[in-house]
């Protein structure tokens, strides 16, 4: 019996390595990683470029913290991330994962207003079907209600407006111009609801993933987020840790927006699985408030700023950028794109293929002209994942997908090195899976 705490009850296959797109179990089956893990693994599997990097790292230091030092490896990393930011992006806040990412935005938010005298500022706005991570504060902002549940009577009040979900929630006739600019409307008339005075931030993933699948906001809808924000003096908060790097097809999602947030968190691709690394990044403005104010940001981890996970973001950010790989995503997400739609354009219980580059959603209906969604209680996203193993695939299911407990979805996020066989190979398992679990 295993003595790990695991996510669920369930034993599971042990991995014991992993080779480009491949990951293998102790039985020495494959395992094609058709989400990267949960979007993480963009280089794949077993990159010597960046082991080599790791390795040479932990010879010269493993370890110092941030109350004492800086390391080189963290200066590097971001200074290399500030040069390829959105507009207006200065500072680098270097830390273990995206959910601790999430609490540094938010609690800087909260101490930049402190720091301007706008002390009445505490509230955040976020989308219902959005996720920003596990830990209370990045919970409360979510809007995954399955994940929320449990907590809720831990988590602080947030408000969460609809989110720009063009499947769901377009009116019959209504253009996706109009449809953009109403769902953005409604920050507006949160922010009037609550007082402009008392609202700190509004969080938004440019794509959203996890708990909706792939779905990115119609053109237009950042424009007008970010003239809300700017309006009433709020802060636009980017969450990109699982559709930014590269993933949808730039290096930072909101590129494709037109827009740039005052704060933006990265992480998953940040360190491709090869060390745990995120990152909040905040605009100059924001930093000097504190700088010229008290002086420092009251936050902080044992592991913030590790060298070792630095190192591995720098040779991973190296990589993405001088290999060309965010242009190989553009012409690998397009095939997979057509591959998808050949295998599941005309399926009777496919409603929707969505998303941009190779961050891609296969949304599950149990009938697609009134877009009903399958009796939760078949637990089909479930069934969808297992019978994949079986294939030797994996994908990310999840469900709730309408509203949190109807409805079911594939995210599908392949490493950036997928060959074109490699995406056949995805699509015929995943149709075969998806087919076997509809059927049981």
């Amino acid at each position: 019996m295993s003595h790990v705490f695991g996510r669920g009850g369930a034993g599971l296959p042990t991995a014991v390595r992993g080779e480009g797109c491949y990951l293998y179990d102790s039985t020495g089956k494959a395992y094609l990683d058709g989400s990267g893990g949960a979007a993480v693994s963009c280089l794949g599997h077993s990159d010597p470029e960046i082991r080599a990097a790791i390795h040479a790292q932990l010879d010269q230091l493993a370890f110092a913290h941030t109350g004492f030092f800086t390391s080189e490896p963290a200066e590097r990393l971001a200074d290399l991330l500030i040069a390829n930011a959105p507009e207006g992006i200065d500072k680098v806040y270097l830390l273990s994962g995206g959910s601790e990412a999430i609490e540094a935005a938010l609690k800087l938010a909260r101490q930049y207003f402190l720091e301007i005298g706008q002390r009445d500022r505490h509230r955040v706005i976020a989308r219902r079907q959005s996720y920003h991570g596990n830990t209370l504060g990045a919970l409360a902002a979510g809007g995954n209600a399955w994940r929320r549940e449990k907590y809720a009577p831990l988590l602080v009040e947030t408000s969460h407006i609809a989110p720009c979900f063009a499947y769901r929630e377009r009116a019959e006739g209504e253009s996706l111009a109009d449809y953009g600019q109403r769902a953005a409307n409604e920050l507006e008339a949160e922010i009037e609801r609550l007082g402009p005075e008392t609202v700190m931030a509004f969080i938004a993933e440019p794509v959203v993933g996890a708990t909706a699948g792939a779905v990115p906001a119609v053109e237009g809808y950042f424009t007008r987020i970010r003239e809300i924000c700017d309006r009433h003096g709020v802060l636009l908060i980017l969450d990109e840790v699982m559709c930014g790097m590269g993933r949808t097809g730039s290096f930072f999602a909101c590129e494709q927006e037109g827009v740039a947030p005052d704060i933006v968190t990265i992480a998953k691709g940040l360190g491709a699985g090869y060390a745990p690394v995120g990152a909040m990044l905040c605009s100059g403005a924001i930093y000097n408030a504190i700088l010229n104010g008290s002086g420092s940001f009251q936050h902080g981890h044992t592991y913030h700023g590790h060298p070792l996970s630095a190192a591995a973001g720098h040779a991973v950010v190296s990589a993405i950028l001088e290999r060309g790989l965010i242009a190989r995503v553009g012409t690998r997400g397009a095939q997979l794109e057509t591959a998808l739609q050949d295998a599941f354009g005309q399926h009777p219980h496919v409603g929707d293929l969505r998303g941009r580059g190779l961050f891609r959603g296969v949304e599950l209906v149990a009938d697609r002209d009134s877009k009903r969604a399958f009796d939760p209680g078949r637990k089909l996203h479930a069934k969808v994942k297992a019978a994949a193993m079986e294939e030797g695939l994996i994908c990310y299911p999840a469900g709730g997908t309408v509203d949190g407990r109807h409805g079911d979805h594939i995210l599908l996020a392949p490493p950036f090195i997928i060959e074109d066989a490699q995406i056949e190979e995805l699509v015929g398992k995943l149709a075969r899976a998806v087919d076997r679990a509809i059927a049981s």
